[in-house]
């Protein structure tokens, strides 16, 4: 049943809409459907313009009118006309449920950037790292050839003094003191107290 409704105060064809309310205030289930079936596609309607999406329109409907059920009670006819009295509890409720849903993406959008930001610690840990990096490797362009190649061997690729030696056709003595020397330079270029 789908009659034509005048928000402007002009009266309409249907029941009347604040004696249903007055009925449905004292429990009136029979009032209640009538009320129904008078308010749901304008309640729909204004519901749906804030909300766009069909069903999240017809959720927030329902929700309204379980609210006219429950505070019927609370309706004053000579603060304006039953179904302007629905209509703005319908169009309140739509516009909390954009908010709420704002909200929850506003949420989540922040949520997953601190997701992503990296703490302050990590941060300054990976700059200072860096720097340390940049500092080791201008100590190193310092020592000599010999000196670099030994520490080079033996610290960034784990050979052992032996295997530097081996590698470098040197006696495993010359390994050793091309190392302690190489590491005194890299100490001493880098502040490192002993």
């Amino acid at each position: 049943m789908n009659e034509v409704v005048h928000i402007s105060g002009a009266p309409s064809a249907g029941p009347d809409l604040a004696e249903l309310l007055g009925r449905v205030a004292r429990g009136d289930q029979q009032a209640f459907a009538s009320l129904y079936d008078g308010v749901c596609s304008p309640v729909l309607g204004v519901v749906r313009t804030v909300l766009r999406d069909p069903a999240q329109s017809e959720e927030v409907t329902q929700e309204v009118l379980v609210e006219v059920w429950r505070s019927a009670a609370r309706y004053r006819p000579e603060r304006g006309s039953a179904m302007n009295w629905v209509l703005t509890m319908a169009h309140r409720r739509a516009v909390d449920r954009v908010r709420s849903v704002q909200a929850s993406a506003e949420r989540d959008h922040k949520a997953a950037l601190l997701e992503r930001t990296p703490a302050f610690d990590e941060v300054s840990e990976q700059v200072e790292s860096r720097l340390e990096r940049e500092q080791v490797r201008r100590c190193l362009r310092n020592l000599t050839e010999l000196q670099r190649q030994s520490v080079t061997l033996a610290y960034y690729r784990g050979l052992t003094y032996r295997e530097v030696g081996e590698l470098l056709s040197v006696p495993l003595g010359t390994v050793k003191t091309r190392l302690r020397d190489g590491l005194i330079r890299l100490r001493d270029c880098l502040g490192v107290n002993a």
